[in-house]
């Protein structure tokens, strides 16, 4: 991808560097119960089955709760495959006249961020939560992080930095529409 092919982002149409919308195909989920299994609860997708296995004394109602989970958990790593995020880090870091990272991961263990970034070792993690959110606010989010390649603090400097991201307000709005929700809708 070129800094040619990125485009002006609108909130009205959708931008060249935004590709078309992407929902997996949904897939079926078996719930197995184990008398081997005691504590855990062990997931795995082949194909579109989603198999689920829970320890044998598991209740009926808990055992939906861990379908639900697994099937969240997957969902949101499958859909980090729509586009590949060192590509588009390194396109945003360009067309933003930011550092590119020497690392950039989803992270399926982020709680309570959206993203992190750790200067001295230039690697940044953004949680798979974000991936089914648009992709204009993901990007945000990355611009977000890149800036603090530059500017590890949230000082004026580092926001002016930031705010390059036409899409800034807007996506900040989104976010704390979803803070604390993890649903994507």
């Amino acid at each position: 991808m070129t800094d040619a092919d990125l485009g002006e982002p609108s909130p009205f149409t959708p931008s060249p560097f935004t590709p078309s919308p992407f929902t997996p195909p949904p897939f079926e989920v078996i719930v197995q119960r184990s008398p081997k299994r005691r504590r855990t609860v062990g997931a795995r997708l082949r194909g579109d089955v989603l198999t689920v296995t829970l320890p044998w004394w598991m209740t009926e109602r808990e055992g939906d709760e861990w379908a639900d989970k697994m099937r969240a958990r997957f969902e949101r790593a499958r859909s980090t495959e729509r586009f590949d995020l060192a590509v588009r880090t390194a396109a945003l870091a360009r067309r933003f006249q930011l550092p590119t990272p020497d690392v950039v991961r989803w992270s399926d263990n982020m709680d309570a961020r959206w993203a992190s970034c750790t200067p001295a070792t230039r690697t940044i993690r953004v949680s798979t939560r974000l991936a089914a959110f648009p992709d204009w606010v993901v990007d945000y989010v990355l611009v977000h992080e890149l800036a603090h390649l530059v500017v590890a603090d949230h000082s004026p400097q580092f926001w002016a930095l930031v705010e390059r991201y036409p899409l800034t307000e807007r996506a900040r709005g989104f976010l704390i529409a979803k803070s604390g929700d993890d649903s994507p809708d």
